[in-house]
């Protein structure tokens, strides 16, 4: 079965993490600070590692303080962490409609849906394509909310010159391995605000406090720590790190290999009957995760069940988050976000990774064509 998306390891991937087993930290150990520190010089921000996307969501929204009684406006069109990890917090969530060119959350849908007790404003960059990150930034400003980037499609990318992580208050990335680097399983939360930086990285490490000019009982001695609000053990070990680190060596010759695929996806598939391919708007550089077309005339199940037949990964990117009996129990129903229901009827990820071979990709075209042409 030719995959959807897969990672690209090389030599060099493997030389970084058994040097990383040879050492004498195999966490919490130099490897983290590399990392972090490689990551910042990507994404235009300082940046703190956890173990994968999911808790990279649920730090950002603690360190943004959500809690109880808060609201969180998101978009449908995600992978459910984006909402439930807010909800595990204690906060209702808000889902906004998307655009229909983009599948970003719209701004003018989160405008109307602010309210005083909006916390946070969570956009996601949906197949790595970022979200309209200004006009967010007035609406979140205005409500006196942070503004979160669910970045996990998109660390490469950027808008306006402005690398992604450097667009929200607070940026999460994914390093699963379909993702556009990875470490296996990790993630990152980056931030250009040095509290709420500072905050995550507090969370991320049980809560616990060791700079004595923090802490409330500072002469107990060198062994000495406070937790003075709750966390969890996200931390990311320095074997993933080290590997993310090398990763991140490849991130521009990962991104130009994406951009050529999805240049002759666009031209190969440009004349295919009864399909709709993904935009790229003005001021925008993507480092593509996905390449998500709509097949049209309600025949996406069909052509998603025919290329599976014929040794086809394809994937649907996503199911509305309030779909799932998980949010239906809370009163969530269908028909809230049309717009996003329309998007997921048609949608399609078509496979897309650095080391898909033209060969490959010519087949996947070629079946395509043959299916909406019969």
């Amino acid at each position: 079965m030719l995959p959807y998306g897969r990672q690209s390891i090389d030599e060099s991937d493997a030389e970084a993490v058994v040097a990383a087993l040879g050492s004498d930290w195999l966490t919490t150990g130099p490897r983290v600070a590399q990392f972090e520190a490689d990551i910042e010089a990507a994404a235009g921000a300082p940046a703190v590692t956890v173990t994968n996307g999911t808790t990279a969501l649920h730090t950002a929204y603690a360190a943004a303080g959500v809690g109880a009684g808060d609201e969180v406006v998101t978009t449908p069109m995600t992978f459910v962490a984006t909402a439930s990890t807010a909800m595990m917090l204690g906060a209702k969530v808000i889902f906004a409609d998307i655009e229909d060119d983009t599948a970003n959350i719209d701004p003018a849908a989160v405008e109307s849906l602010v309210t005083s007790k909006t916390k946070a404003i969570a956009a996601v960059d949906y197949a790595g394509h970022p979200a309209d990150y200004d006009a967010l930034r007035k609406i979140s400003e205005g409500a006196g909310a942070v503004l979160i980037g669910d970045a996990a499609h998109s660390i490469g990318s950027s808008l306006n010159g402005r690398p992604v992580g450097s667009l929200a208050d607070l940026t999460t990335f994914s390093f699963f391995p379909t993702k556009n680097l990875t470490t296996a399983e990790g993630g990152a939360v980056a931030s250009i605000r040095t509290d709420l930086l500072e905050r995550a990285r507090t969370f991320h490490n049980v809560g616990m406090v060791k700079d004595p000019a923090k802490l409330r009982h500072p002469d107990e001695g060198g062994w000495f720590y406070e937790v003075q609000e709750l966390g969890l053990n996200y931390r990311l070990p320095d074997i993933l790190c080290a590997l993310g680190s090398s990763q991140l060596k490849r991130l521009g010759a990962f991104k130009a290999r994406r951009q050529e695929l999805t240049a002759r996806y666009d031209a190969l598939l440009a004349d295919v009957p009864g399909l709709r391919l993904p935009i790229q708007r003005d001021g925008v550089d993507p480092l593509r995760h996905l390449y998500p077309v709509r097949v049209l005339d309600g025949r996406r199940r069909e052509v998603y069940d025919r290329l599976r037949e014929a040794g086809i990964g394809v994937q649907v990117n996503y199911i509305p988050v309030y779909w799932h009996p998980a949010f239906e129990e809370l009163g969530y129903r269908r028909g809230m976000c049309p717009v996003a229901e329309a998007f997921y009827a048609e949608e399609l990820s078509l496979p897309l990774f650095v080391d898909l071979s033209d060969a490959d990709q010519d087949r996947v075209v070629e079946a395509l064509r043959t299916i909406l042409g019969s």
